[in-house]
This record gives structure tokens, sequence and C-alpha cells, in this order.
């Protein structure tokens, strides 16, 4: 896993790294802009294209006057350095790098404070202005050169943030900050890049590794991680010969209405495809002919109206309730008994999930260890109002370790939240997928892992990057705009397979 680190200990790593290599910082800020130019020349290729940078007085400036150096060594000669004065402070590396940018040819002006901004011939613009040392929004001068930035209608590359963007912490409605069409990032992303409000500000984020030292960023114990490839193959365990169905678990989902068997089917058909060695789904009796039809394998309880199905709650696994359940009488009842006769970890999605903010006294009575799927919307009606994703995450946090439970919260970077505090982040998955049904697979696909006997973080942040990696592999290749939920159940074997391979 890779820690992710907030602003304080990105600057406390670096430092480390400094006096434990050793290296000095301006040796350092050149392994730095080495990395960024190297990831740069291989998505902008031609020299000829005109590069203006907009450097700030600090650190990140001094990035930039390095890299635009060093990008001069690669032959790109269509190269324009401003120097942003708006402060008569001056960090010794930047003053370093100035110096020895002037012994190169490249033209050098500046903008002082009340200046007139410059117009702008460059087709591409290098955010190298503050970087990751901000810590209150732009005002002033700044606020407004990051306004006439913007409005340029030019490509902009970000060294390490966006300037304006802070790297942790909320980040308000009316934030005023570059609109990067790139940001290349040192070491690891920042935790702001992942939540969605960073989406106007960041169109895509690559990080470079600038070799900060390792073991001690491990040392810090981050509550964030990114989930890696390399995590997920580490903990899947492919079949063995002489294994058979009930070495596989039996997981039952509870789910679906006469109007709403799709989810049922998506969900139950998912935990088939994802290994469950049995899979019955609960579905009323108007479902079962769509079931027989859509997937034999599955097996059925046939629930009645008005009246609780008999059901063997110890012959399960791993129990899923939620997806299409509805909220009537019948679908609290079953939630209900399900909490009170089961005491394995339960997933719960959906309706199942409205069922509980409805009745936030079940909250307190789920089996430990169980399993929240929620979306943005889902979540907050299950624990109050939220302005940002950073109050959701904190609240995550404090609301998985006082209800013992794990809370998978949906996005891009779908985030799972564990009793012991920590915050996981999804690497996997595409906007393609962005489809109704894709929350009833994942909910199945973490059911089936449970019923094989993972553990609930592994269900969760294996189940979480199987459900994304499928969708990359079925939406990439093949240039689909869109996923759909069916299909991409159907690439789970092999995406599975790959990744034990």
């Amino acid at each position: 896993m890779l820690p992710l680190l907030i602003a304080e200990q990105i600057r406390q790593a670096d430092a480390y790294t400094i006096a434990h290599e050793p290296i000095s910082s301006v040796d350092l800020m050149e392994r730095a802009s080495k990395a960024f130019v190297g990831w740069f020349i291989n998505h902008f290729p031609d020299k000829k294209q005109a590069i203006s940078f907009y450097c700030g007085t600090g650190n990140n400036g001094g990035d930039g006057l390095a890299i635009a150096r060093i990008l001069h060594q690669h032959q790109y000669k269509e190269l324009t350095v401003r120097i942003v004065r708006f402060s008569d402070k001056t960090s010794a590396d930047f003053d370093i790098n100035l110096e020895r940018l002037k012994q190169i040819d490249i033209p050098v002006s500046e903008i002082n404070k009340g200046d007139d901004l410059p117009d702008e011939n460059s087709s591409i613009i290098i955010d190298a202005l503050l970087g990751s040392g901000l810590n209150k929004p732009l005002t002033g001068d700044y606020e407004r050169l990051v306004k006439h930035i913007n409005a340029l209608n030019k490509t902009v590359v970000a060294v390490d943030v966006p300037t304006g963007l802070f790297c942790d912490g909320e980040i308000q409605p009316d934030t005023i900050a570059i609109e990067a069409d790139l940001v290349i990032t040192f070491q690891q992303p920042r935790i702001n890049f992942l939540l969605p409000e960073s989406a106007p500000y960041i169109h895509c984020w690559e990080a470079v590794n600038i070799g900060i030292d390792e073991k001690y960023v491990q040392s810090l114990n981050s509550v964030y991680q990114f989930m890696e490839e390399k995590d997920i193959k580490a903990w899947l365990k492919p079949r063995k010969r002489f294994s058979n169905k009930g070495t596989y678990g039996h997981a039952l989902l509870i789910a679906g209405q006469a109007k709403t068997m799709g989810a049922a089917l998506l969900s139950s058909s998912a935990a088939v495809h994802a290994g469950a060695g049995l899979t019955t789904v609960c579905v009323p009796e108007s479902g079962l002919i769509a079931l027989n039809s859509y997937l034999p394998e599955i097996m059925a309880i046939v629930r009645k109206e008005n009246k609780l199905p008999e059901i063997e709650w110890d012959k399960f696994s791993s129990i899923a309730i939620g997806p299409g359940l509805g909220k009537d009488e019948d679908a609290f009842k079953l939630l209900s008994a399900l909490i009170k006769n089961y005491k394995k970890p339960i997933v719960i999605d959906a309706d199942a999930l409205n069922l509980l903010a409805e009745h936030p006294e079940l909250l307190k009575k789920l089996p430990e260890g169980s399993v929240l799927t929620p979306h943005m919307k889902e979540f907050d009606r299950l624990f109050g109002e939220h302005k940002n994703w950073w109050q959701r995450l904190q609240t995550g946090i404090e609301q998985s370790k006082k209800l013992n439970i794990y809370i998978v919260l949906k996005n891009d970077y779908t985030i799972t939240l564990s009793p012991e505090g920590q915050a996981y982040f999804n690497s996997s998955g595409n906007a393609a997928m962005a489809s109704g049904g894709m929350g009833d697979v994942l909910t199945g696909i973490i059911a089936a892992l449970l019923a094989q006997k993972y553990t609930a973080l592994q269900a969760c942040l294996i189940g979480i990057y199987i459900h994304g990696k499928a969708g990359d592999e079925l939406a990439l290749p093949n240039r689909l705009n869109v996923a759909l939920p069916g299909k991409l159940i159907v690439q789970l074997p092999a995406t599975m397979a790959k990744l034990m391979a």
C-alpha cells in the first residue's frame, strides 16, 4: 500500500530524506525536477511547442526554474520564464536555481504586485507558483493571476499541486485555484486529488518517484492509504485441486421486489461470478421466473407478501441485503430479523441502508465487521448532512471506529473506512462504470468474498479493486463510453484469474 501523507508529513519526509540519505535540499529538488521532466517529455514530445513557466519565489518556483533548465537541455527551445514576485521573500533553493537559469538562453521576466498581467502566446503553461506550501485561500494579486491564467484557455501543467488547492483538508465551493489539465506530483498523490471536489482543478494527475525515504514514510503510520494492484495479488487465493463448492462458501442475497428484480439478479449473479461456491437469493415470488431464466445456477428462497420467509440463517457463510429491496414493512422486518439472528458480518446496501437511516437503533446492533456500502447521499442520510467530502471522510473514520464496522464510501476512488481508523483509497475503475446497477454488482462481489473466508477488510478492498479492474478491462481497451454491469459481471472471472496468475 502507498501511504498518503498530509502536508506536514510531506515536509517531514522531505526533511528526513535530506538529513539521512544524505542529500542537499537543492539536489533533492533537482532529482524531483528530473522526474517531472522524464514524464513530461514522454507526453509532450513536440519540442517546438512554446511553454511558459509561472514561478513563485519559494521552493515550488525553484522546481519550475529547474524544470525549465532541464527541458532546455532536452532541446526544448521555445521556453519563457515569468517570475512572480508578490513577496519579497525567496527560498535558498529558488535563488540557486535562478542563478543556474541565468547561465542559459531562456527569456526571464518578472510580474510584480499590481502589474498588468501579460498576454500569453505559449500553448502550454507550467504552474510553479505555490505548490503544497499553501495554508490559506488565495487573495489579492495571486487570486487575480490565477483567474487570468484560467481564462487563457491554454494547456496547464501544475508542478506538484495546482496553485490555490490544498493538499488535504476542506475544499470550499468558492475555491480559487489553477485549473490544471495535468498535475505531475511528487512521490504520491495528495489526499485531496482523490476527492470529488478536486475535479474542477485536476483533469488528471501522475505521481513520479523522487526517492523519498520509503521506510520513514511507512513509519509515519498514515491514516490514509492508496491500494495498489500488488496488494490485491498478495491476498487473492487461487482455487486448489480437490476443493469443491463447499470450500467456497454459501452466499445469501436478500434483494429485489416485483419492479426491481434487476438489482437482485445483478447482485446474485456477481456473487456467482466472483466465486461463491453456492449462491441463494431471497426474492419475491413474482421474480422466480426471471431468476430461473437469467441464471439457473442461483438458488432461491421465495418471499410472500406480509409473511417473513423461513431462513436458516446459520447455514450461510455470508449474507448481503438491500439491492432493490424497497423500504416497506416487510423489508424492515427482514432487516431486523437478519440483524437479530445472524452473528457474522453483514453486507448492507441500497434500500437496507435507507432503512438503517430511518431506524438508527439498528446501527448499534450490527454484527462487528459488517460492511455498509453507501454512495454520498446514502452516507449523509445515515450520518447527517456534510458540506464536503473531507467532512465525510472524517465522519466515516469516526463512525467505523465507533460502530466497529467497515464503510465503503463510493466515488471515483472508493474509500474503505475501517474500525482501526484507516481510510483506504481504491486505484481501479473508470467513468464508463457510472451506470445504474454497478453498486448492486459490488455488493454481490463483497458477499462472495466473505463467503470464501476472506476477512471483512480483504473482502472490501479486493472486491472494490476487482470490480474496478474488470471495468477497466472491459471499457478501456474497447473505448467504451458506458460499461454495463451485466457485461462487467461476465468479465470478473477472467480479471481475477489474471491477478492470480
